[in-house]
């Protein structure tokens, strides 16, 4: 039941960051939108860039095999996480280079510090297993975020008040964090250089990955910015809304399964089991994947007219089915095809993975951009062809082999997605609120067996 609960904040989580872009979207002008689209964005690559090795590093050492070494991994840990905030810091004073204000740069960097932070303790509480306080907090995080963020965009719909509010939740969050699991996990600095030696190799290739991986959504919004102007506020917020949903599916499931993955991986349970069990985790992966593309696609059209800013409705539904299928191709790029990668420790794999899936996917948006006249429609399709390259290439470099894949729980909820995308073109007399129950029905219908088996392998 704690994984199930864990996941349940991850739904949470997502659930409330969704509804909280659609709020923010009603509530400023589309050139704040656009503006605060992409300083979420670049909050995000801050993050990636300055923490994400030490988080990757303590996702595979930390806390260690007994007492002592776990204390020695989070002292070295904390003295990593400081001396990383303190470069991040530095880095906001280059803003002027690139046109951006000062203050945005040190609120961003702020907003970077507070949310790596956050993110290496919530990681370190899950791999010690302490799944009722980490799925507390989780929530916790969640829920002062949408609240500060409303708050500053209530007060004043302009983007500086709105990223107050981001800071000021991300800084409430810290403070409450510290204090609920100081007794838990006690924070202290020290030094090892063998453990910081080993952190930086493992931890640096995978944050270069993760840098790859945050590029793409970076680089779509510049191409969009650059070809479309203001009028690309519905295209950002189709890939604002869309990835979450794919994100949150990957990334919940690989945060409880994957652990256990790669303890069964290093005591050597056998070449069969490991098979399966790589088999299953992927038929997770995929298969709810696919439940929540066929599920987004049934609403699509009503979800649209009820939550989207009608200034925004119509570029948002034209570029929306091709974002879902470039972010739904996307989140397996990113942890089905590296898993036996990062069970092998090879990093090249890793770190080449991601490089493709950037190279492919922004190449994709640039030759829309470039040879359709730049059209939000070409920019979004050529994404989605550049995804579906990457994926095609990634399933060519690490051929499937070495897992034992259950297809049952996937084919159905394929065959789903592609009933519920033809009941939607193909409505009768085009009645939207036909289309969306006929289009739901089909995929309850084809995706309540599978959904059920695979809630199944995540709670065993």
């Amino acid at each position: 039941m704690a994984k199930i609960a864990a996941l349940g904040a991850y739904i949470y989580q997502s659930l409330l960051a969704f509804g909280l872009l659609i709020v923010v979207a009603n509530l400023l002008p589309a050139t704040d939108y656009a503006a605060y689209s992409l300083f979420i964005s670049i909050v995000q690559f801050a993050d990636i860039f300055c923490f994400q090795w030490i988080r990757a590093a303590s996702s595979r050492f930390y806390p260690g095999p007994d007492e002592a070494s776990e204390q020695a991994e989070r002292q070295v840990i904390v003295t990593e996480l400081s001396g990383s905030a303190g470069i991040c810091l530095l880095a906001a004073f280059l803003g002027p280079l690139f046109g951006v204000p000062v203050w945005i740069g040190l609120v961003g960097a702020l907003a970077a510090i507070l949310q790596g932070a956050g993110e290496l303790h919530l990681t370190m509480l899950r791999f010690r297993q302490e799944f009722h306080l980490f799925s507390w907090l989780q929530g916790a995080r969640a829920t002062i975020l949408a609240v500060t963020t409303v708050g500053g965009a209530a007060i004043h719909p302009d983007l500086a008040h709105v990223l107050a509010g981001v800071l000021a939740g991300n800084l409430i969050y810290c403070v409450i964090a510290w204090a609920r699991s100081r007794h838990v996990m006690p924070l202290s600095a020290g030094w090892d250089g063998e453990i910081a030696r080993r952190n930086l190799v493992y931890g640096g290739i995978s944050a270069g990955a993760g840098v790859a991986t945050l590029l793409v959504p970076l680089g779509l919004k510049s191409i969009l910015l650059g070809s479309l102007g203001t009028a690309a506020a519905g295209p950002m917020l189709a890939l604002d809304l869309l990835q979450r949903p794919f994100v949150m599916v990957t990334s919940s499931l690989q945060a409880i399964r994957f652990p256990e993955l790669v303890a069964q991986f290093d005591r050597k349970i056998g070449a069969q089991a490991i098979q399966a069990e790589l088999g299953r985790y992927y038929a997770l992966l995929v298969g709810l994947s696919l439940i929540g593309a066929a599920g987004i696609i049934a609403v699509l059209g009503l979800a649209t007219q009820l939550v989207v800013p009608t200034a925004l409705q119509e570029s948002f539904l034209r570029t929306a089915p091709f974002v879902m299928m470039m972010a739904m191709l996307r989140g397996l790029v990113q942890t089905v095809l590296p898993a036996p990668a990062h069970l092998q420790r090879r990093l090249h794999l890793i770190l080449g993975l991601a490089v493709i899936d950037c190279v492919l996917t922004c190449g994709g948006a640039l030759a829309g951009a470039w040879l359709l006249a730049g059209t939000d429609t070409a920019i979004t399709a050529g994404a989605a062809i550049g995804a579906a390259a990457a994926t095609a290439v990634g399933v060519l470099i690490q051929r499937w082999r070495s897992f034992a894949m259950p297809w049952q729980p996937v084919l159905l909820p394929g065959a789903a997605l592609l009933l519920a995308w033809l009941i939607s073109d193909l409505a009768p007399g085009g009645n939207l609120l036909i289309s969306t129950g006929l289009a739901l029905a089909a995929v309850v219908a084809l995706s309540a067996r599978p959904l059920f088996t695979l809630v199944r392998w995540i709670a065993r």
